[in-house]
């Protein structure tokens, strides 16, 4: 952080003296005023319910400019890194701050190949699922489970520790998600294959079965390493920062991650591809394509309750910069596995033709955005619609990786401790219970 030219200088109409408040500059974004001592000057706190205008942490990791429709890994653009780099030199660059040379790209690789096998005893852990649980419930056990059985790597104080934790989980993650999908779906759990890439063998073990040889094909490897790369980080959202107030704790990174996995299960977080399926879905059983008209009506209809997902975002208000890789990706999918003429992909590319289109839609800047076009990509190539989100968690987890390593060895790091606007009763007696 470096001190900006300016102060903020805070005046209170009521009387009291005004107080002077540093003002920091990051590298880019907006300027920053540092309030850590405004509760100790003048007995108030901040109030900024979700957290629209506060930072709680300075990080190098990623950088997003909402308005530009711009996304930076440690300063690269994510459109030359999702198209110049695979995954795992994406994660080396979120973990290391650098992109591997060709040596340390086959080193990193090499590592984690060797740790993508999980303990055996996590079958038995599965069994105790009922097999209609939904995937993100699973999964949620699986990752807090990790830290019972690899108790050599839970210190998160100990850098050794979190570097091990790291590799364990990016490694790891992919054989959780697809061990929760077989057993969903009752088939034998598929072993990792170390002459696989990362995403090869991640479809290996989601759709091959010991009965017959499964062949990887190189554009649904291409289109799922494209996937993890654009989901693998995205600054302080909500998981992230669940992971970062988790792990403040002190306590272990498997546990961190966790936290981090239940609060991406929400609707309005990571679930959001799956919302925008389930929403296509539901238009094609009432009409499909002839009927999109009336369903455009009711969503902008205020008092229908009827939303459209996969569209708009919270920050972005421009063009996601991800979902115009992913609109490439998922042509090329949809031809691979000649789906062009399904219903429901027919229906998904003429919303998308209303929503770029029409005013309504374009004045309020509601473009089409990463869940809308990487649903229909998992769609087809054959991940069903509740494991969506599993595979969003799959993805981000380097992300939380990095965050949390970055936080814990930030020395101005604290264990997080949001204070309140109380608006409850003030101090009251407990009555006799007879005269209640």
């Amino acid at each position: 952080m470096k001190l900006a030219d300016n102060k903020a200088t805070l005046s209170f109409s009521n009387g009291s003296p005004s107080i002077e408040l540093p003002v920091y500059q990051g590298s880019v974004g907006p300027d920053v005023i540092d309030i850590r001592k405004l509760y100790g000057q003048t007995g108030m706190f901040t109030y900024d319910p979700g957290f629209l205008s506060t930072a709680a942490c300075q990080s190098a990791i990623t950088y997003i400019d909402g308005d530009k429709g711009e996304l930076l890994y440690r300063g690269y653009p994510i459109e030359q890194l999702a198209t110049g780099c695979d995954f795992l030199e994406t994660c080396h660059l979120l973990l290391y701050g650098e992109l591997p040379n060709a040596k340390a790209k086959g080193d990193f690789t090499k590592l984690v190949t060797m740790h993508t096998m999980v303990n055996e005893q996590m079958q038995f852990f599965l069994r105790g699922f009922r097999r209609d649980a939904h995937p993100m419930a699973i999964l949620t056990g699986l990752v807090g489970a990790l830290s019972a059985f690899y108790h050599d790597s839970t210190d998160i104080n100990n850098p050794k520790h979190r570097e091990i934790a790291a590799i364990r989980l990016i490694a790891k993650m992919p054989t959780l998600v697809a061990m929760a999908y077989k057993y969903t779906v009752g088939q034998p759990y598929m072993y990792p294959k170390n002459d696989l890439s990362y995403a090869g063998n991640f479809l290996h073990m989601m759709f091959a079965t010991p009965c017959e040889p499964y062949k990887v094909s190189p554009v649904l490897e291409r289109a799922l390493d494209r996937i993890f790369t654009l989901h693998a980080d995205h600054e302080q959202n909500a998981s992230t920062s669940t992971v970062r107030l988790c792990g403040s704790s002190g306590t272990n990174p498997f546990a961190a991650i966790a936290a981090g996995v239940a609060c991406l299960w929400g609707p309005a977080h990571g679930g959001a591809n799956e919302a925008a399926l389930n929403m296509l879905e539901d238009i094609n059983r009432n009409g499909g394509v002839a009927k999109i008209g009336e369903f455009i009506k009711q969503v902008k209809d205020k008092n229908s309750g009827i939303k459209l997902m996969g569209f708009g975002h919270r920050v972005y208000k421009n063009y996601d910069p991800r979902a115009k890789l992913m609109q490439e990706t998922c042509k090329e999918v949809l031809a691979e596995m000649g789906l062009e003429n399904d219903p429901l992909f027919k229906l998904a590319m003429a919303l998308e033709k209303i929503a770029l289109e029409d005013d309504y839609f374009v004045s309020r800047k509601l473009y089409p955005n990463v869940d809308f076009y990487s649903g229909i990509v998992q769609r087809a190539i054959g991940i069903p619609v509740p494991l969506f989100t599993a595979i969003f968690a799959l993805a981000r987890t380097v992300g939380w990786i990095a965050q949390l390593n970055e936080m814990i060895g930030d020395p101005e790091y604290k264990i997080g401790r949001p204070r309140q606007l109380f608006n409850g009763s003030q101090r009251r007696d407990v009555l006799p219970i007879v005269k209640r």
